[in-house]
């Protein structure tokens, strides 16, 4: 490796909005992320339905009263 073209690295906060903090080492000192592996829905088993502008209210509307014909 070439001495002196890697970043300096420290240790780094990354804080998730549900409260988890990690300790890790990254070249910037805080990290700030929406999901992490306590609350993500993989790892939970729970779902969480995350709607951005009404998307699946018209998914539903659209595709969600059709029937098979039998």
């Amino acid at each position: 490796m070439k001495p002196g073209i890697h970043p300096e690295t420290m240790t780094t906060e990354i804080a998730c909005s549900c409260g988890n903090v990690i300790e890790t080492r990254s070249t910037q000192e805080r990290i700030s992320v929406e999901i992490c592996s306590v609350c993500h829905p993989f790892y939970t088993g729970k779902q969480k339905l995350v709607d951005t502008a009404g998307r699946v209210e018209r998914f539903k509307r659209k595709y969600g009263e059709r029937r098979s014909k039998e």
